[in-house]
C-alpha cells in the first residue's frame, strides 16, 4: 500500500477510504458532502431533544425531521430519533442510484453500474439519469428501468423471451 506523504493529514482515518472503495464514489467530495448533511441532522436531532417531550413544536419538528429521513431511505423506520443519531455517510450511500440499482439486480456489480448510468442506459421514471450520485428515494425505487432505446434492455427482454416482433424490427 502506498502512503501519500502530501495529503496524510488530510485523510481523516481509514473510513473515508473504505467507504469510497466500497460504494465506487467517483468524487472525494461527495463523502464529506454526506458527512456534512449528517452533522446538521445530528444538531437538529440535539436542539429537538433538548425541547420539552410535550411541546407541539417538538413533536411537529420530529415527525417532519423523522419522515424525510425515511422517505429517502436513510432509516428504517420513523418511529424514533436514536435511528438519526446512527445516520452515517454509508446511509446516504446505499441510496445511491448505483447501489440501489445493484440491490435490485439490475447490475451485476456497482462498477458496472456506474458505467451502465454514465452511459445513458438508465432512467428513473422518465426522466434519463447520468449522474451515478443521483439519491433515489423509497418511492423513486420502483420506476428505476432501462432505457427504451438500450440495447441492454433489448438483451434481457431477448432472454426472458419478453422480446416482441415488433421490438425486433425497430
Amino acid at each position: 500500500m502506498n502512503t501519500n506523504f502530501l495529503d496524510y493529514r488530510n485523510e481523516k482515518g481509514h473510513r473515508e477510504g473504505r467507504v469510497t472503495q466500497c460504494y465506487r464514489l467517483v468524487e472525494r467530495d461527495d463523502y464529506n458532502k454526506y458527512n456534512g448533511v449528517c452533522l446538521m441532522v445530528q444538531k437538529q436531532v440535539s436542539i429537538i431533544k433538548q425541547m420539552d417531550p410535550r411541546d407541539p413544536f417538538r413533536i411537529q419538528m420530529t415527525d417532519m425531521l423523522l419522515d424525510k429521513l425515511y422517505n429517502m431511505g436513510v432509516i428504517s423506520t420513523n418511529k424514533s430519533l436514536v435511528k438519526c443519531d446512527t445516520l452515517s455517510a454509508s446511509s446516504f450511500c446505499r441510496r445511491r442510484l448505483a447501489t440501489v440499482m445493484k440491490k435490485i439486480k439490475m447490475a451485476e456489480h456497482l462498477k458496472g453500474a456506474v458505467t451502465y448510468i454514465q452511459q445513458g442506459h438508465v432512467r428513473v421514471g422518465p426522466e434519463v439519469v447520468t449522474d451515478p450520485t443521483f439519491l433515489v428515494t423509497r418511492n423513486m425505487e420502483d420506476f428505476i428501468t432501462w432505457v427504451d432505446s438500450s440495447k441492454i434492455k433489448k438483451k434481457v427482454m431477448e432472454y426472458n423471451d419478453a422480446l416482441d416482433d415488433f421490438d425486433v424490427m425497430a
